[in-house]
């Protein structure tokens, strides 16, 4: 099936009111030319290198989000354009966002990313950790960056109820943040979740975005 056609099916099971961010991660720039020339806008990048580079050859009007590890001394390299840095997991990288942002006279939108899967492997806080962060902006305050949500990312395994059982974690996870520390803010309201095989579950457990690559571009060439 073509990228258009696999779109469509992907659209035909996302809800209106769910974000999906094409994720772009290995494909050329004309597989990103297409699911642009289909109407798609919000793209994410696990590398700094490649979504600098895809973002200087593509339409300005790409909103795009780096949902893959950050080190601090590359931020300054993305923040003039990126829409959303979803895989913020410290303090330092968020006050240097925050520094980076300032220069560039913008707010930049961030998620807080959780551990929630079995492997060790990946990224992210624990709830202890982000609470001890955000207490910390409370009394420092970070003027340049607008948290807006979490996010995670499941274990990869077939079974359905681990994996929705890491879903409903996260979502708890931000339903304890936004009554203690983002009540009264509006633009708390993002639970990124779900990818190919599982953003159906993620949607079910309550994610307002979610990332899917493999299911529009097919398998990726890591070589």
């Amino acid at each position: 099936m073509s990228i258009k056609d696999n779109l469509k099916t992907v659209r035909q099971s996302i809800p209106s009111h769910i974000q999906l961010v094409v994720v772009t991660k290995t494909m050329p720039v004309a597989s990103l030319q297409k699911a642009y020339d289909c109407g798609e806008r919000n793209f994410g990048e696990n590398k700094v290198q490649e979504i600098i580079q895809k973002q200087a050859l593509l339409p300005s009007d790409i909103k795009w989000h780096l949902i893959g590890h950050l080190q601090t001394n590359k931020v300054k390299s993305i923040v003039p354009f990126v829409e959303m840095i979803q895989s913020v997991d410290s303090l330092k990288l968020l006050q240097e966002i925050d520094k980076q942002a300032l220069k560039h006279n913008k707010i930049q939108k961030c998620l807080l990313q959780f551990h929630i899967a079995e492997e060790e492997t990946k990224f992210g806080f624990n709830l202890e950790e982000v609470k001890a962060v955000l207490n910390h902006i409370k009394i420092n305050p970070l003027s340049n960056i607008q948290i807006c949500g979490v996010m995670g990312m499941a274990t990869f395994t077939k079974d359905e109820n681990q994996i929705r059982k890491e879903f409903r974690y996260l979502k708890s996870i931000f339903d304890i943040l936004k009554s203690e520390y983002f009540i009264d803010n509006e633009y708390f309201k993002e639970i990124s979740m779900g990818m190919s095989g599982d953003f159906e579950l993620a949607i079910a457990e309550g994610a307002t975005i979610v990332r899917v690559g493999t299911m529009i571009f097919g398998e990726r060439n890591y070589k």
